[in-house]
């Protein structure tokens, strides 16, 4: 599995790209990996407010349902629809195209709580 150096985690396998007061967040190689074939993706509406470790959103494969869950507190600017009309893409390209939510962030330094890509990928190496 990779995990891209320019992003930041969560141990719930949320991945996010820190763009100034902005981030970007999708799943993990590992959380797509671990869901399987994913046929459903639920997302929540654009200007939505969420605190950090808050559901914002379900992701259903063949093998199990996984909810999804803000690394950070921010508001929603912004979500990928063509990961909601095209859920296998999460398979294909979770680490780029398939994206799920744009946010802005209520706290910039909160993003510091969150792991870079050699402290989870222990995490990942630990659950096995």
């Amino acid at each position: 599995m990779r995990f891209p150096e320019n992003l930041k985690y969560t141990k719930d396998h949320e991945w996010a790209k820190v763009e100034g007061n902005q981030i970007t967040v999708g799943i993990t190689d590992h959380a797509q990996s671990a869901l399987g074939d994913i046929v459903f993706v639920e997302l929540p509406k654009v200007g939505r407010t969420l605190k950090a470790g808050e559901t914002f959103g379900v992701v259903e494969s063949i093998k199990a349902v996984s909810d999804l869950y803000s690394p950070v507190a921010g508001k929603i600017v912004a979500v990928n629809e063509a990961a909601v009309g095209e859920p296998s893409m999460l398979n294909r390209e979770p680490h780029a195209g398939a994206w799920l939510v744009k946010m802005e962030l209520t706290d910039p330094a909160s993003v510091n709580a969150l792991m870079d890509a050699g402290k989870y990928s222990s995490f990942v190496e630990s659950l096995k």
